[in-house]
């Protein structure tokens, strides 16, 4: 039976270096899914987790019991994520007006020159990399607010304690950015709405053409993941109410995979002495 990440925190204060790295190995991919939708680009997501894991293996002995470990683990990693510099997606600074205009240029319908199986990545690599840019359209606290309630489906308490502020605010928060986004994709996105004219695959040579997309550098569709959709997810969602299509879109996103650089670098966080990581 797996230890619960409790009694790898105790095991770890206590010095098991082993217990520390299984920790790490156990909370990476949740961190790394945050910030990948936080910030967008892969890098960006990378090198914040590798400091949002540096703050939490240096101050374990913080962690009170007070909630679950892993609520804990979004609360150190929210903070981060809302106080830390501007990255590179944030800098173009989208607005749900800008984003839309983006939407209704630039769509075709002339067949790709490539195989069916390319073809198949190159719209999931431009219908993930633009439901994430969607969220860069809310302020950062409305951002993380939609992530972590409508995307990862934490309570009200849950995401009160993680955003240090009110359930009251939290749920006003959550609903703002639910409001916003759906009312932006049942208007754009023909995911939602299938009348709408924008459609994945509608947009792949224009985004391909303007540099949005690389073929031979997939920052998504090819990024390793434990779950991705199955063919049928896309027409389960033309199912659902339509009030409940966006979420559902968010949700089908596959749960990526955080390099396996991050176990290395607390090693070598731990050998450098640089960090008091374990209780004494």
């Amino acid at each position: 039976m797996e230890p619960s990440l409790e009694s790898l925190v105790e095991r770890a204060e206590d010095g098991d270096k082993a217990a520390l790295e299984a920790l790490v190995r156990r909370i990476q991919d949740r961190i790394y899914g945050l910030a990948l939708r936080m910030l967008w680009h892969p890098a960006d997501a990378e090198d914040a987790t590798q400091e949002i894991l540096i703050k939490i293996v240096t101050h374990l002995s913080d962690f009170r019991g007070e909630s679950a470990f892993t609520t804990w683990v979004y609360r150190i990693a929210s903070n981060y994520l809302l106080t830390t510099r501007k990255r590179r997606a944030e800098f173009e600074e989208l607005t749900f007006e800008r984003f839309a205009d983006q939407l209704s240029t630039g769509l075709s319908d002339a067949p790709l020159q490539v195989p069916e199986a390319e073809q198949k990545l190159l719209i999931e690599e431009v219908k993930i990399g633009c439901t994430q840019g969607m969220l860069l359209c809310l302020d950062r606290e409305h951002r993380i607010a939609y992530i972590l309630g409508e995307i990862f489906e934490v309570t009200g308490e849950e995401g009160s304690y993680i955003l240090s502020i009110t359930p009251a605010a939290f749920r006003k928060r959550l609903s703002r950015a639910r409001e916003r986004i759906r009312t932006f994709m049942q208007n754009n996105c023909g995911l939602v709405t299938p009348s709408n004219p924008c459609h994945c695959a509608r947009r792949v040579y224009h985004a391909i053409q303007i540099g949005r997309v690389d073929p031979n550098n997939l920052l998504f569709a090819r990024h390793p993941a434990r779950r991705r959709q199955d063919a049928a997810t896309l027409e389960k969602v033309q199912e659902l109410e339509e009030l409940q299509r966006a979420a559902a879109i968010f949700r089908s996103h596959p749960d990526y995979i955080a390099p396996d650089t991050f176990v290395e670098g607390v090693k070598k966080l731990i050998a450098s002495g640089k960090f008091k990581v374990f209780g004494g």
